[in-house]
């Protein structure tokens, strides 16, 4: 079996989760996570405890970004079979139109110098058995923030491939799986 993609994604709402100024957010949430679902090259995402769904991997875990509210910043953590796949499936697309709207929802992740804060996900290569847990997934992210891109971790600015070499999206394959994911299945 050939190594996957970990992708965590990690937000921090600007106002509780239960405001109205974030009820946009949620009446996407069904949608956006039926959409990864059926999206090319996804393998797999974890739940989150207590929720119906994918079971969590792992106990849920913060980065040291997020430093109170309630206990509720959306987070994500799924499995692909390359980096064209997630990166199709985030720009592209129902979920594409989601970030359209990310300002209204989350603060902004950027210092005062105009320097981001935090990430705003993090990619790594796990091995082919491999279920990485909430734990490691904010590892990495904080590992990225603290270092930078590297094997360990990155994003698709500065991506790596599965041995570590600095890898280039292939832009060909990544509109392959734009098409897929537009295209319903039959």
């Amino acid at each position: 079996m050939q190594p996957r993609v970990a992708l965590y994604t990690f937000g921090i709402f600007s106002k509780p989760s239960a405001d109205p100024a974030n009820d946009s957010f949620h009446a996407r949430n069904d949608a956006n996570l039926a959409a990864v679902e059926a999206s090319a090259g996804f393998i797999a995402r974890s739940g989150y405890d207590g929720d119906p769904g994918p079971a969590s991997w792992g106990p849920h875990a913060y980065p040291r970004f997020y430093t109170g509210g309630d206990a509720h910043s959306p987070s994500t953590l799924s499995l692909w079979t390359d980096l064209e796949s997630p990166m199709a499936y985030t720009y592209y697309g129902i979920h594409a139109e989601a970030l359209s709207h990310g300002r209204d929802w989350f603060q902004k992740s950027a210092t005062t110098t105009g320097r981001p804060a935090w990430p705003p996900y993090v990619l790594w290569w796990v091995g082919a058995q491999h279920i990485p847990d909430w734990r490691e997934a904010v590892a990495r992210l904080e590992h990225l923030h603290d270092h930078g891109p590297s094997p360990q971790a990155f994003d698709w600015k500065t991506a790596f491939d599965a041995g570590g070499l600095p890898y280039s999206i292939d832009r060909a394959a990544m509109k392959d799986r734009v098409m897929r994911n537009l295209t319903p299945a039959s």
